[in-house]
């Protein structure tokens, strides 16, 4: 019986890492999943059971997270914002950037493969999101067309390379957390 329960209990936790690593292609927090689930795993479970995590495991992945953060947070800011973009920009690119990964991740179902064509699609249509966020925002704010194309460029860039940098650091805290919880 306890096999069983353990068994389940691993498998429900590998489905919930990788759906961590893939919810970070949407741009929302997928790899604090991931510390969250090392966390309870590291202080409330025994270190005598099957599944627990240690004290090593758990501050890579927690490292590997913040580390993607930054990333993420310095490709943003270098893309639009070093160009002058408005507040109104900024903020509709953030907007813009989660609406089109949803899209993307609907519309990448057109690619034959699967799952890789839903991230790809997100992906990019998150990117396409971001500028097209970025380009409204400094219209809005009275800015020429020449300007918030370049604004939008900056802003797509941005979001895609915060994103690959993001999604790198959870592919390693999610290879990290599985190598732990099957180690254990």
């Amino acid at each position: 019986m306890q096999y069983t329960l353990d068994f389940i209990l691993i498998v429900t936790l590998c489905l919930a890492a990788v759906t961590g690593w893939i919810i970070n292609i949407l741009g929302m927090p997928g790899n604090w999943l991931l510390v969250a689930m090392s966390a309870g795993l590291y202080w409330l479970a025994a270190p005598e059971k099957a599944v627990h995590i240690g004290l090593m495991p758990l501050s890579l992945v927690v490292a590997v997270t913040i580390l993607g953060e930054l990333l993420e947070f310095a490709a943003s800011a270098l893309g639009a914002n070093r160009l002058g973009a408005s507040k109104r920009a900024t903020m509709l690119a953030v907007a813009g950037s989660v609406v089109g990964a949803i899209a993307g991740l609907l519309a990448g179902s057109i690619i034959p493969i699967p799952i890789v064509g839903q991230l790809i699609g997100s992906l990019l249509l998150g990117g396409a999101g971001a500028a097209l966020g970025a380009v409204s925002g400094e219209r809005w704010a009275g800015k020429s067309w020449d300007d918030s194309f370049q604004v939008g460029h900056a802003a797509f860039w941005g979001r895609l390379l915060g994103t690959v940098g993001k999604a790198v650091c959870g592919t390693v805290a999610l290879i990290v957390f599985l190598i732990a919880i099957f180690s254990a």
